[in-house]
């Protein structure tokens, strides 16, 4: 092993995430594992306002597994960034939590605003892709919050918000059916649309974007699935340009289907499957408010801002 190896873990509301990677002499990152499990660290969060210990317990059973990937990897000592994001942010017992992943790990959690989270995405995102394709707007759809970041170029984001919509968060708010009425779709949409609002005003340079870029579960979920991906090969997905008609089509397919059917979609992971149609009334939002026709879709996002960082 020639490059020091350093470790990004992102614990989300419905997933928790594992990067591990070097330098690769030109200024970016060579990928040695990325892991992402299912844990629902948010679960009943926006609700109860304290983590539920079995999610906890979830989580922390898979930093256990991702401490001893990092040790098999050699990551250098000391070099471990963690972050916790819109499910943290929303407990108020998130302390009891960070105690837990602190000695699973060996490296406390970072509690990070939005804004903070929106930023970093934005410099993952942007790593790979020339200036040229600018000026971006990258967001982010997660469980329990959704960030925007635009900027110019790469790297740093000129402006940054994160919005209280996410796909666990609308899921248990909204859809209440299997499969969710036309009405629960019509409000979750709707409700996005009034959270948009607040994007349209905090980054006015948004419609100037020559490239959007999303990130996170949702969006790739509506690619693999648009794609008929089967396999744990998820290279197809990185940069593959999604259209606002294609992710219409796979919206409709997902939400008038019963979860027992939606499973057996090509690109569906079990585990995604009761949360993936509150994501897509996200992204169809996001896409029939900025007017969009196409979207990149990028599996570098928030962790490999982060690794960027302890390399920088």
């Amino acid at each position: 092993m020639t490059e020091p190896r350093v470790a990004a873990i992102d614990v989300g509301t419905n997933s928790t995430r594992l990067l591990i990677a070097e330098a690769d002499g030109a200024g970016g990152l060579r990928t040695v594992q990325r892991l992402m499990r299912i844990t629902r660290l948010g679960q009943g969060v926006g609700r109860t306002g304290v983590l539920a210990p079995e999610a906890m317990e979830r989580t922390v059973t898979v930093l256990e597994e991702f401490r001893r990937e990092m040790d098999r990897a050699e990551v250098a000592p000391g070099a471990v960034r963690m972050t916790a994001t819109s499910a943290a942010r929303d407990a108020g017992d998130r302390d009891l939590f960070f105690a837990a992943a602190e000695e699973a790990v060996g490296a406390r959690p970072e509690l990070l605003s939005g804004e903070d989270e929106a930023r970093l995405s934005f410099r993952g995102a942007t790593s790979g892709l020339p200036a040229s394709d600018g000026p971006f707007l990258v967001f982010d759809l997660g469980g329990g919050s959704t960030e925007f970041a635009f900027g110019p170029t790469g790297g740093e984001a000129e402006a940054a918000i994160s919005i209280d919509v996410g796909c666990v968060r609308l899921t248990e708010a909204y859809l209440e059916h299997d499969p969710p009425w036309p009405e629960e779709l019509t409000a979750a949409i709707s409700i996005t649309s009034t959270w948009l609002d607040d994007v349209a005003r905090a980054l006015p340079s948004a419609a100037e974007a020559g490239t959007t870029i999303g990130l996170a579960g949702t969006v790739s979920t509506v690619a693999a699935v648009e794609l008929g991906l089967t396999g744990d090969d998820r290279s197809p997905l990185h940069h593959f340009r999604l259209t606002r008609a294609a992710a219409e089509d796979v919206f409709r397919t997902l939400a008038t289907e019963a979860r027992a059917d939606r499973v057996h979609n090509p690109g569906l992971e079990e585990a995604r499957a009761d949360v993936i149609v509150g994501g897509c009334c996200i992204l169809v939002a996001i896409l029939r408010y900025f007017s969009l026709e196409e979207i990149v879709v990028s599996e570098a996002d928030i962790l490999d801002g982060l690794a960027l960082s302890l390399l920088s």
